[in-house]
């Protein structure tokens, strides 16, 4: 198979070596179902506990606060609409920016009398103050806003947002899943009631998330069955996929902040050599992740570019990669008041634990090559 570079990593990341190994017993002689009460069952619920604590001790929360999931927009459904469930109908405000999965649960609520807002952003994509504190005057019940966004990097300020909706009577959900691995997470520090987390954006397995809950709260489940994962998660455990997930979270908080220094230099590179291209970096000036640049070049459709740097052998993206059925303009960019023209333009390059100079410059080679393609055909039509 033709494989292009990989500058894609706020869509998934490739599974890590160690991270197969701690899994493969799983697929062969280790098969037990963590319920059983023989050995192979305790085999099963020794390696399911062991990873919970990983997964707890790489966000600072205790591992009985853990509950395992098939992925991120489970968890994120399972805090939004199981609290939903015991409490009584009112107010549930996302930011605009939120992933889908935390969107349309929270918009799902209104069939059931709930009313939704979205908690407008600045032009740099950051929460707007002002119209954050015009939401908790209206006293939402539920709250929810990201710690990082997956198409700009932009950074949230969720501990102190959070104490102010504890302050004003409400709960507080955080969608971590971009921002593990990449900066730190802390769930005490963060102060939030429920807070999200996929392993496959931390080179673990796909198919496994984790919901951190704050056991003085109760949600009601989505799938109601066997009462595993504190009855809040019914079903047999996917132990070679949890296992991957402890393994992956081991190796984050042994390597995130020297990786993260790497990854912030070879972002210096990049967009620098995109400002010279003639490059708009979405939320420059706000903090954001250092491996994602989010970028337009005005005039030049998002989509077409994408394809042609995947022909020039560069994987990226034109956007969140959960949307890309719907090549629509990025709602993060128009919420910050883009242009939809300008948001169509919209490239993601997003690096990883595996990226170099090499790759990066190699991708501003074949930008510059395509860009130059593009406007000789443009020329040339005109």
């Amino acid at each position: 198979m033709f494989a292009p570079v990989y500058l894609d990593h706020n869509a998934t990341t490739p599974l890590d070596s160690s991270v197969r190994e701690a899994m493969l017993p799983w697929f062969g002689d280790r098969f037990g179902n963590a319920s059983s009460r023989h050995e192979y069952g305790r085999a099963a619920r020794k390696a399911v506990d062991e990873a919970r604590a990983q997964v707890a001790a790489a966000v600072n929360a205790h591992p009985t606060e853990v509950i395992f999931t098939g992925g991120g927009s489970e968890a994120n459904n399972l805090f939004i609409k199981g609290a939903a469930a015991l409490m009584k109908p009112g107010l549930v405000a996302v930011s605009a920016i939120e992933h889908p999965c935390v969107r349309e649960p929270a918009r799902q609520l209104i069939r059931s009398g709930w009313r939704c807002v979205e908690i407008a952003v600045d032009g740099g994509g950051r929460i707007d103050l002002a119209a954050f504190d015009r939401v908790l005057a209206e006293q939402p019940r539920l709250v929810s806003i990201m710690q990082a966004n997956n198409e700009t990097g932009v950074i949230q300020d969720v501990a102190a947002l959070a104490k102010t909706v504890k302050t004003a009577g409400g709960w507080m959900h955080c969608d971590a899943v971009q921002a593990l691995g990449k900066i730190e997470v802390d769930f005490r520090a963060l102060g939030v009631h429920g807070l999200t987390l996929s392993a496959h954006k931390i080179r673990g397995p796909v198919g496994v998330g984790a919901l951190i809950v704050d056991k003085r709260i109760e949600l009601a489940p989505l799938v109601a069955g066997g009462g595993q994962e504190r009855n809040l998660r019914s079903g047999t455990e996917n132990v070679m996929a949890i296992v991957g997930f402890g393994a992956a979270c081991e190796l984050i908080v042994s390597y995130r902040e020297a990786r993260s220094r790497q990854i912030a230099a070879l972002q210096a590179v990049l967009e620098a050599g995109l400002v010279g291209l003639g490059a708009r970096i979405f939320s420059a000036g706000a903090p954001r992740l250092v491996n994602t640049s989010f970028f337009a070049i005005p005039g030049v459709d998002g989509e077409t570019l994408v394809g042609r740097l995947d022909r020039a052998g560069f994987a990226v993206a034109s956007g969140s990669a959960c949307s890309s059925a719907h090549p629509e303009p990025s709602h993060t960019l128009l919420a910050m008041g883009v242009d939809a023209a300008l948001a169509r333009a919209a490239v993601r390059v997003s690096l990883g634990a595996g990226s170099t100079r090499q790759d990066v410059d190699g991708f501003l080679t074949a930008l510059g090559e395509n860009l130059a393609s593009l406007r000789t055909m443009t020329a040339v039509a005109v």
